[in-house]
């Protein structure tokens, strides 16, 4: 399910209303937890915080004209996604997440390589998130990605 929306609020407006609560407080938590030097921006149909051009003018790899994707949220058909791309690989990130997440007793954890799952709104850990947004700066993230990204031949 990818918007066209041109930007967050049309994003948010277009949400069923069950939905623009639940995103609005996500949005409202990241961006009040994420470290200076983040962009918000719409990005492959999702509001997406990006690492911009002017910290890391190389960009993302696949498409070095887009800015370096760092977080992402979107409301899917199912659920609510948050995808944070420091948690791509089993790494002390990963684990401090899913850590976190057991001692909240919210019930199982519906989660894949960076991307965290929400079926049921409700239960929906909007303070751990938070903390998981503030866990790198973009200097942290460029640097984890540099080590990461595929070596050009």
């Amino acid at each position: 399910m990818q918007s066209k929306a041109a930007t967050v609020e049309q994003y948010l407006a277009e949400l069923p209303e069950e939905r623009q609560q639940p995103m609005t407080k996500l949005r409202k938590v990241i961006k009040k937890n994420l470290p200076k030097g983040f962009k918000e921006g719409m990005g492959y149909g999702m509001i997406g915080y990006v690492v911009p051009h002017s910290l890391y003018s190389e960009g993302y790899h696949c498409d070095p004209k887009q800015p370096l994707p760092f977080m992402s949220l979107a409301s899917q058909k199912n659920y609510i996604s948050v995808y944070h791309m420091g948690m791509y690989s089993e790494n002390d990130l990963g684990k401090w997440f899913i850590k976190e997440y057991a001692k909240l007793s919210m019930g199982k954890l519906d989660m894949g390589k960076c991307c965290i799952r929400f079926k049921n709104i409700e239960k929906i850990p909007y303070e751990l998130i938070g903390e998981l947004s503030a866990k790198l700066t973009p200097q942290d993230w460029i640097s984890f990605y540099e080590k990461s990204k595929p070596k050009k031949k």
